[in-house]
């Protein structure tokens, strides 16, 4: 965790610029989760970085939660969402398993490009799954490579090297099968973008 929180640390400043070269597919994104928020929802942004999507969102819900292992990401996000003048937006510095958020906290999760950076996917969503009230909403989008393909072949030895935090290069399948294995139901799934193989899922806890 440790190397990881320096190397998102040192790659605030830019993230911004970074993200947004792809304006479309953020655009798409934003409208796809702004379709299932409901005004009195409360939302964890999980994996929030500047706070491009929860400071979009806050508006359309009674509060977000954005947390991040990066303290330079929430330091950002937050002066953004004062700089707007946004006052149901909290930035914590905190991991997914902080004991403050308990069992049924939230309405919906976003993990938007988060899973692939998990060193245990099914842990974290098992935890994901209890945070969630009954019928609660996750949402996420991953770029979903596949181990074979040149790009989950390149990142994966780049990763290897330490310049990048480690990814894991999942297919659709195994993903969708690691979420349902969880409990969830999926009920819309959507590749965002064919060259990046970003995949949008929303699944619903039982």
């Amino acid at each position: 965790m440790y190397k990881s929180e320096k190397f998102w640390d040192k790659s605030a400043t830019g993230y911004d610029k970074e993200e947004m070269k792809d304006k479309k597919v953020r655009i798409k994104i934003l409208q796809k989760i702004k379709r299932y928020l409901k005004k009195e929802d409360n939302v964890l942004d999980y994996g929030c970085a500047t706070g491009i999507l929860a400071n979009e969102i806050a508006s359309n819900v009674d509060k977000v939660y954005g947390i991040d292992i990066s303290s330079e990401m929430i330091r950002i996000a937050q002066n953004k969402a004062n700089e707007l003048h946004i006052q149901n937006v909290d930035y914590l510095h905190t991991t997914i398993f902080d004991k403050n958020y308990k069992s049924g906290d939230f309405d919906m999760i976003l993990a938007v490009y988060m899973l692939h950076l998990l060193e245990d996917l099914p842990k974290v969503l098992e935890r994901i799954y209890e945070l969630l009230k009954p019928g609660g909403m996750f949402i996420s989008v991953t770029p979903c490579l596949g181990k074979r393909s040149l790009a989950g072949i390149g990142l994966s030895l780049v990763s290897k090297t330490g310049l990048i935090p480690k990814l894991k290069t999942y297919t659709v399948s195994e993903l969708e099968n690691s979420i349902k294995n969880t409990g969830f139901e999926i009920f819309e799934t959507e590749c965002l973008h064919r060259r990046g193989r970003q995949h949008f899922i929303a699944v619903r806890k039982n």
